[in-house]
């Protein structure tokens, strides 16, 4: 393998980024003053040296040798931020340094040290939980492959490459110890991650801030989330949900915190801390009754329940606003020692201001930035650009009042939702504020292949191109992570990438880097992944409805069966029911691909089978494939079970309800098979930071409510909620998904035997029970993997998936 990836890694620079054109934008200039201030404050050569072997030690111990680096100047690079691979004049000598790699930060070198990994020696490295590194491929210590003899020199075209979502917090990181940590700042270095979000522990910070206000302890207690639904509390939309917080989770989260950033800063990053919106405790309005306090409307709680809903918002316009923004960004220097000087701040997230007047809106906005600036005065304002996707608020007067409120440069936007729905282009780049290109892609950590391979590769380069472009980065805003790494791999490329990417091209090296060697089949699978599944393009929002993890709760009569005939591989196949398109009683699953075209891939998969299938990267494909192809077959299977109910079929019911639940047990199994599938380590990680048994218990509950009903319910109301974060995970489907699921046929066949109609009511009384016992059950899953992914998938393709019939799209 040592002499294939050289040749391929030329072949792809053909088509690639060797420029070293001047790519910046106007954005770019308005932010020229914060980028030199950032770049005299960062941590000295040696620190972020000796950071970046870290990361090499800890990816790759034996070989933490042959590689030197070195931080290098802008100017060095041509103007911009850069990496420069060169063969190391030592190369010759045995036991000698041979690759040489400078960056002008810490990420740079490490972006650097990926680039040549992937492109020189042919390895994969994405998150263990989706295969973790594929490294075999790399030569032997002393046979590195040497780079052309002036050297490989890669610039950023935009400064900035963003990570995270306010939400991730809570669906990715919420149980996080540093070891965990650590692997993430890790595999954001080696990403080009240089603009991350830094939201953990700040509660204990807060908690010091309101003191000063004369806020106590208990009144905290109603204000945080607990620890699972911490970026809701945060943004206003809830507060106590899951609380209180122990004061031990407080302090360990802020210890945890401190060596977030000071990683971070050794690296040569700049995190985005948080900065305050005007979400308040409830305590606040009593100590300051001339304050302006006003108690917020309804988000998503089933009755309206005061416990948690309803929270405060102080008026940004109030005196009393700045000095709280003042001192929380104040507590957060004196307890870090430095700052990035960006502040993540979005009061008007799901919150509507209550006048559309510009003036009143340019004044909250001038407001919110001057509690930024009076505790920072270098602050920057970050914002995401989500309400301007959903809120019809937001019209161009009210975009304008609240960009124009700030002075330009001190206010960057990011474009949150761009690979599917750019505001860039509606808004004339943000009237002339900068903003950062970013994708959203997944929804609550929900597990689905899924992706827009093609706007990842052209979007960022369009928009960075486009004329008066404001750009000044590119971004990774998913609500959750470990999903789907081929999306994150190239989406991360795209921070270094000065054109547009021939994805072809790119997925067949993908393909090869991922496992390790080159298999002509395994490339026409991925091929077929790319056109199906990573090829969607109907501009829906892929949250996963699929019916197994978000059981409809609806009258089985309102579900419509149109019949029409469909084609497996051009022949026709039976009739099949479809989902009625103008109920709004459930959200319906997304659908945006041929089912029998992704079969074919997955026939791909378990034909090389035996070659791969010691690739721990293969074995998590192989399983994903085939839980996102028996997912879709149960989507059917389902509407199989309502066109015989509807037909008054009893043994129609009664059969294929036993297959649906078997189905179920079936997927648990193959999902075992891969530790990237398991239930078990997000209830274990949850627990192995308590201190107590009743920590214990609160924190598990946590766990299991944010997979199950999220927020409140009544014994016959579900949460609006429900479902939301849902997950294919083993346990998860075995425990609690296939028991609704019964309870669900068992009414129906009862329906059918009684001659009465489906009892909803009593269907939804039982389920809700069934859920609010789960979510306070204490009962362990494993938190290792168990069986043979290859004669699994093989066993479930052959029982379920080999007819014809299977599928209908």
């Amino acid at each position: 393998m040592a002499s294939l990836f050289p040749a391929i890694s030329l072949v792809f620079f053909v088509f690639s980024i060797l420029s070293t054109a001047h790519s910046s934008t106007i954005g770019v200039d308005y932010i020229s003053r914060l980028l030199e201030i950032q770049e005299r404050e960062r941590a000295s050569p040696s620190v972020q040296v000796a950071a970046a072997r870290g990361v090499l030690r800890r990816l790759l111990p034996s070989y933490s040798s042959v590689f030197e680096f070195r931080i290098v100047s802008k100017e060095q690079c041509g103007g911009e931020s850069c990496f420069i691979i060169k063969n190391h004049r030592s190369f010759t000598r045995p036991g000698a340094p041979e690759i040489l790699i400078s960056g002008v930060t810490g990420v740079e070198v490490l972006a650097g040290l990926h680039w040549y990994l992937k492109y020189w020696c042919g390895s994969h490295i994405s998150w263990e939980k989706t295969g973790g590194a594929q490294l075999n491929s790399i030569p032997n210590l002393g046979s590195l492959p040497r780079v052309q003899d002036t050297g490989i020199l890669v610039q950023r075209p935009i400064p900035w490459n963003y990570y995270q979502n306010a939400v991730t917090s809570s669906y990715t990181f919420a149980w996080w110890d540093w070891e965990r940590w650590e692997k993430e700042i890790d595999w954001m270095a080696l990403h080009g991650i240089n603009l991350p979000l830094a939201f953990t522990g700040q509660e204990a910070i807060w908690q010091k801030v309101f003191k000063k206000f004369n806020i106590s302890e208990v009144d905290l207690d109603d204000f945080f989330g607990g620890p699972a639904f911490l970026a809701w509390s945060r943004m206003g939309n809830l507060h106590r949900w899951g609380g209180p917080l122990p004061q031990s989770w407080l302090d360990q989260q802020l210890i945890l915190q401190k060596k977030i950033i000071t990683r971070m800063y050794e690296l040569g990053m700049n995190p985005v801390l948080p900065a305050f919106s005007g979400n308040v405790p409830a305590a606040l309005a009593n100590i300051f009754p001339s304050a302006k306090i006003a108690r917020l409307g309804n988000w998503f709680s089933v009755k309206s329940d005061l416990r948690w809903c309803c929270t405060y918002l102080l008026d940004a316009t109030d005196p009393l606003f700045i000095e709280i923004g003042r001192a929380f960004i104040e507590q957060q220097i004196k307890e870090y020692g430095r700052t990035g000087h960006i502040y993540n701040c979005d009061t008007f997230d799901e919150n509507t201001p209550p006048s559309d007047e510009p003036d009143y809106i340019s004044a909250l906005g001038a407001a919110v930035f001057k509690g930024m600036q009076s505790g920072d005065n270098d602050a920057v304002w970050l914002i995401q650009g989500w309400l301007f996707s959903y809120d019809p608020f937001w019209r161009p007067p009210q975009m304008k009042a609240l960009l124009h409120s700030v002075p330009v440069g001190r206010l960057v936007v990011l474009d949150l939702f761009a690979e599917v729905k750019p505001i860039w282009i509606t808004s004339e780049q943000f009237y002339g504020v900068p903003y950062i290109w970013c994708m959203l892609h997944n929804f609550a950590g929900n597990i689905e292949m899924y992706g827009i391979l093609d706007s990842i590769a052209s979007g960022p380069v369009e928009a960075r191109t486009s004329e008066n472009s404001t750009m000044v980065g590119v971004g990774m805003s998913m609500e959750g992570i470990e999903q789907n790494p081929v999306v994150y791999d190239l989406m991360s490329e795209m921070a270094f990438q000065h054109k547009k990417v021939d994805v072809k091209a790119w997925i067949d090296l993908y393909s090869t880097r991922r496992y390790g060697r080159s298999d002509p089949l395994i490339q026409d699978a991925w091929n077929v992944l790319y056109h199906t599944v990573y090829n969607c393009t109907d501009g829906a929002y892929d949250k996963n409805r699929d019916v197994i993890v978000a059981f409809p709760d609806v009258d089985p009569f309102l579900i419509s069966l149109r019949h029409k005939r469909y084609h497996h591989n051009g022949k026709p196949i039976s009739r099949r029911a479809v989902l009625k398109e103008n109920s709004d009683s459930y959200d319906h699953p997304h659908l945006w691909y041929s089912t029998s075209e992704f079969l074919r891939a997955l026939e791909f998969f378990i034909t090389s089978g035996e070659e791969l299938s010691g690739s721990n990267t293969y074995s998590y494909d192989l399983v994903d494939l085939t839980r996102q192809a028996l997912a879709k077959y149960a989507n059917e299977l389902f509407l199989k079970i309502i066109e015989s109910y509807q037909s008054n079929d009893v043994n129609g019911v009664a059969n294929l309800s036993q297959k649906f639940l078997d189905l179920v047990e079936d997927m648990d199994t193959l999902l075992a098979c891969h530790e990237g599938f398991l239930l078990g380590p997000w209830l274990e990680s949850a627990k192995q930071l308590a201190e107590d048994k009743e920590q214990e218990r609160q924190f598990e509950w946590n766990a299991r409510t944010q997979i199950t009903m999220w927020f409140d319910n009544t014994e016959d109301e579900a949460s609006l909620l429900r479902d939301y974060g849902n997950k294919y995970w083993s346990g998860l489907l075995l425990d609690y998904y296939g028991p609704r699921a019964a309870i669900y046929f068992k009414y129906l066949m009862s329906s059918l035997e009684n001659g009465h109609g489906f009892p909803l009511k009593d269907w939804r009384r039982e389920w809700i029970k069934l859920t609010n016992n789960w979510q306070k059950s204490r009962n362990n899953f494993p938190v290792d993997s168990n069986g043979n992914a290859l004669i699994i998938s093989r066993w479930l393709y052959e029982k379920y998936l080999r007819s014809p019939d299977t599928y209908h799209h």
